[in-house]
């Protein structure tokens, strides 16, 4: 008896051993099998296989490839939308925005100005497609080429609505085969969209929330921008991709800007200036060094390497701005003051550091291009 008592504890204890074991070759399975979560102050990323990207960061990379689209002939300039989408510097947009126009210029996010060239546009379709050279090499936006949107699929536009540059709007897709027909145009199983759109939209890109790539174009809106309508891009890449493959740079003819720079009143100097400061501390926020440096004039990149300014602004972790004003100093420079609270981490420390500063951006034309060539600041109380 006493030797089957002795058994017992040691029976209980090799099933406790064995659960375990059990137990940890379970949880360490499922570990392996969870998605990798990234947890960083500026960007919160999910990594699984249809892989979801925050929307600030979705956001984001699209403003970078998003532009303004000035259309001029001798009796008007309109005023519309288009997206970078490859990498000899092909642009989508709406053939309404270009039929009429003589000359093309885009403004991209950090108001640089460049002259354009029809290579693509339809004729019953409204869609097509410019050059820009200076933005080849660029990567653009990934495009849905194989797979419709869905009724309820979560979407974001972005576009240039009454010109003002890189508007952003969110919403669903809340119906789809639309047909209908618009200014000689014929739109066939259309998207209809939730997302506010209006004038100045035609062109931009429709963008699902979920994966971060083009589904469609932006194409109709109503007056008060309830209601709009976008062109599926998988019913229309194959033309787009063909017109790409077939244009000659060689064959192309493309205006000065030097006119156009020429002639800025200084309220847009003063909106391209914000529109620079604006792209500057979104992309610090992003961590997006490269571009961050990209704006910096020659002056401030000559005396800061791309490593060292890294280094200063590596630690910041969260940007808060406050815009005070933007003031003219001549025809080619102005100066924008900003209000920033930063939040950074303090080295070796678990504590994070909050600063408030105002700076003071001057920004000019190098090259024909605006650039920050200067920047002041002043730690506040």
């Amino acid at each position: 008896m006493l030797q089957n008592k002795r058994k017992f504890p040691i029976i209980i204890t090799t099933i406790i051993i064995v659960i375990g074991i059990a137990t940890s070759i379970y949880l360490y399975i499922s570990w392996q099998s969870e998605p990798l979560v990234i947890n960083n102050p500026a960007i919160s990323k999910v990594q699984t296989d249809n892989e979801t990207v925050d929307l600030k960061t979705i956001i984001h990379e699209a403003e970078k490839n998003v532009v303004q689209i000035e259309a001029k002939n001798d009796s008007q300039t309109l005023t519309g939308s288009g997206f970078l989408y490859n990498e000899k510097g092909d642009i989508i947009t709406n053939a309404h925005v270009i039929k009429q126009a003589d000359t093309i210029y885009v403004r991209t996010a950090n108001a640089r100005v460049y002259p354009a060239a029809v290579i693509g546009i339809g004729e019953e379709t409204d869609i097509a497609v410019i050059r820009v050279p200076q933005l080849a090499g660029e990567k653009g936006l990934s495009i849905e080429k194989d797979q419709l949107a869905e009724l309820g699929d979560e979407v974001i536009a972005l576009g240039s609505p009454h010109g003002f540059q890189n508007t952003v709007t969110l919403g669903i897709i809340s119906g789809s085969e639309r047909n209908f027909y618009v200014e000689g145009y014929d739109y066939k199983n259309a998207y209809q969209i939730s997302a506010p759109i209006t004038h100045g939209n035609s062109g931009g890109p429709l963008i699902n929330r979920n994966s971060g790539k083009v589904i469609g174009i932006n194409s109709v809106g109503t007056e008060d921008g309830t209601i709009g309508f976008s062109i599926p891009i998988v019913d229309v890449i194959q033309e787009i991709e063909g017109w790409s493959k077939e244009a000659q740079n060689s064959e192309l003819t493309y205006t000065s800007t030097e006119d156009l720079l020429n002639s800025i009143n200084p309220e847009q100097m003063k909106q391209d200036a914000e529109y620079v400061m604006e792209y500057f501390i979104d992309s610090i926020t992003i961590r997006d060094y490269v571009a961050a440096y990209s704006l910096l004039g020659d002056s401030i990149q000559s005396t800061t390497s791309y490593a060292s300014f890294r280094e200063d602004y590596i630690q910041i972790v969260d940007v808060n701005y406050t815009h005070q004003s933007t003031s003219i100093l001549d025809s080619n420079h102005a100066s924008v003051l900003v209000d920033v609270t930063l939040t950074q981490n303090k080295p070796n420390e678990e504590e994070q550091l909050e600063e408030q500063i105002q700076y003071e951006f001057t920004i000019g034309y190098e090259n024909d291009q605006l650039k920050i060539i200067g920047i002041d600041y002043q730690e506040q109380d």
